[in-house]
């Protein structure tokens, strides 16, 4: 379990550009095998740290744990960099969210809040007992409540956009590019604290390909895969993206209708059976194909 690996800071604009485009370059870049980090990166000294730690927690990059620790990328920040160097389509967007929030080992918070915390809406006090019931259970060292705090703001400034608040400005560009994918609203404050809500993506920020990319990974190998599952389980398409069962079901009848899978919801059974021939890298490169169609 990691908690506080960003040093209070989210993925920035132009952040995970900046990532790959030095450790292809470099794959020291981090250890200062190319000079001093901070001018090279051109950013302060913990958000060097901040930036090494978000290359990993989005399994866009991966690092050994011994010895020289250099990064490379991982086949998924390859197929995306590739087809999307500056990530700014929402698909890419989609699945670094993804990524970030199935990795219970290096973003643990991330996890714990999008499958395990099962609050709409909630306040920062709901989510510090909800990690703590979930180290407890996994655990025997509790992270400090000022760690949980800080990843609590920073995932509530991944997801949230102050662009939203009245007075914000709205040529701030330190934002998460995540925020675009509108997971938490702010509600209101009441004796002075602040209500936040979990709110469902929108449906053209979620592309089909991209669904279904993640339903094949969860599905690990099998072809029939109960429909609860991709609505309830962890790391599933229901669980990262607050999806209710009337989304899960409009998403799998628009994928059948493309041929993908069948949904079959007759003699007691709620399943799909996946026929496409595909895995979760080919199809987020049909994904990238069809967007240059």
């Amino acid at each position: 379990m990691k908690f506080r690996g960003h040093e209070t800071f989210t993925i920035r604009k132009g952040w995970l550009n900046k990532g790959v485009k030095n450790i292809l370059i470099e794959p020291g870049i981090f250890l200062g095998d190319a000079g001093n980090p901070m001018d090279v990166l051109g950013i302060g000294s913990n958000m060097v740290k901040s930036l090494r730690y978000w290359m990993i927690a989005t399994s866009i990059a991966k690092e050994p744990n011994y010895g020289h620790r250099t990064q490379s990328l991982t086949d998924f920040g390859r197929v995306i960099y590739e087809n999307d160097p500056y990530f700014e389509e929402s698909g890419s967007l989609a699945l670094v969210h993804y990524e970030l929030v199935s990795n219970v080992d290096d973003a643990t918070s991330w996890y714990i809040f999008f499958n395990k915390f099962d609050y709409i809406d909630f306040i920062e006090d709901d989510f510090q007992n909800s990690v703590k019931k979930y180290v407890r259970m996994n655990s025997n060292e509790l992270p400090s409540e000022r760690s949980v705090s800080d990843d609590f703001k920073c995932i509530i400034n991944t997801y949230y956009s102050k662009k939203n608040t009245v007075g914000a400005n709205p040529e701030d560009n330190i934002e998460s590019p995540i925020t675009e994918l509108g997971l938490i609203d702010f509600l209101h404050t009441k004796d002075g604290v602040r209500i936040y809500r979990k709110s469902m993506i929108k449906n053209e920020l979620l592309p089909d390909l991209i669904s279904l990319a993640i339903i094949i990974k969860n599905a690990g190998g099998k072809d029939e895969v109960k429909i609860s599952s991709i609505l309830k389980n962890e790391k599933s398409l229901g669980k990262a993206f607050n999806l209710d069962m009337i989304r899960i079901i409009s998403i799998l009848y628009r994928l059948e209708k493309k041929g993908y899978i069948t949904v079959i919801r007759t003699a007691g059974l709620d399943v799909i059976k996946i026929k496409t021939e595909m895995d979760y890298l080919d199809c987020i490169k049909e994904y990238y194909r069809q967007l240059n169609l």
